[in-house]
């Protein structure tokens, strides 16, 4: 193995060496923001992504997850990485390298034409399965609770707003698909125009509209043809009013209290700006 390893466990690295050995780190993908390395690698003549997770990581299991039961709707067209090894106990992944640029902060990032394309993926791959769960809610509350209980920076008042507001919320059943957890121009490539998918340490069942929320609070905020571009790939819109609403509180304390933990002080900037929408709303 070659230099830019440091991150990894000696169980990860002899994992690696047995799947890969003798292979170059080509580049470091990681953000510097979570603690899970992303390092591009070659071996043979071949590329490959090395994810792996560091102690408290819960990231790496979900996306073995994913590419063993939900991405050949995607890996069938090339349009997704495709799984070579994985172990989750040891929190290490390897996949094929997938051609393409970031569409965030490319020429394509404010293009209809990849918000279409987006919508198309999305939809085949919401449209796989459904499960019906009469816990979500109730569920996700907890979660909402939990992150306003935790270390935060949103106002006393504000916060004691959005506990008054949760805990008057109905708790219906929903109906659950495979979401990608964080579907945005950031986890999306394009190569030769065209659009293909990356990143699925966030992905598990929710409700189809979960995978809506970052384009809302972004993308289509300051663009509506996105938005309509988007819909018109996916065929419909599934964010019933009061469920919608539900969902963006839930996001904007999960981003604003997530984000001031890892310190990311503009994605928690936007969190609160999330809240101050979602309650203008209410």
């Amino acid at each position: 193995m070659t230099s830019g390893l440091g991150n990894l466990s000696p169980e990860q690295l002899a994992l690696l060496d047995l799947w890969l050995p003798g292979a170059s780190v080509e580049r470091d993908h990681g953000w510097g923001v979570v603690e899970t390395t992303v390092l591009e690698m070659t071996h043979a003549g071949s590329r490959f992504i090395v994810k792996a997770g560091g102690e408290s990581d819960g990231h790496i299991a979900r996306e073995i997850h994913a590419h063993l039961n939900w991405l050949g709707p995607w890996t069938s067209r090339g349009l997704a990485p495709v799984f070579e090894y994985g172990d989750a106990a040891a929190k290490i992944l390897v996949t094929r390298h997938l051609p393409g640029d970031l569409v965030l902060g490319s020429e394509y990032a404010d293009v209809p034409s990849t918000y279409r394309q987006a919508g198309e993926l999305l939809a085949v791959f919401h449209a796989q399965t459904t499960h019906p769960d009469g816990d979500y809610e109730s569920h996700e509350n907890k979660k909402s609770l939990a992150w306003l209980g935790g270390p935060h920076r949103i106002a006393p008042n504000t916060a004691e707003r959005l506990r008054a507001e949760i805990a008057a919320w109905p708790t219906p059943a929903a109906t659950l698909v495979p979401t990608h957890g964080d579907w945005q121009p950031r986890n999306w490539l394009v190569h030769d125009g065209v659009v293909s998918v990356i990143d699925f340490g966030r992905a598990a069942m929710r409700p189809a509209m979960t995978d809506f929320a970052r384009l809302a609070a972004q993308d289509f905020l300051h663009d509506l043809d996105l938005e309509a571009a988007f819909l018109d790939g996916y065929g419909a819109d599934p964010r019933e009013a009061d469920a919608w609403h539900r969902n963006r509180v839930r996001e904007a304390i999960g981003t604003a209290a997530w984000a001031y933990r890892v310190g990311d002080e503009s994605f928690e900037a936007q969190g609160h700006q999330m809240i101050a929408d979602a309650l203008s709303l209410s």
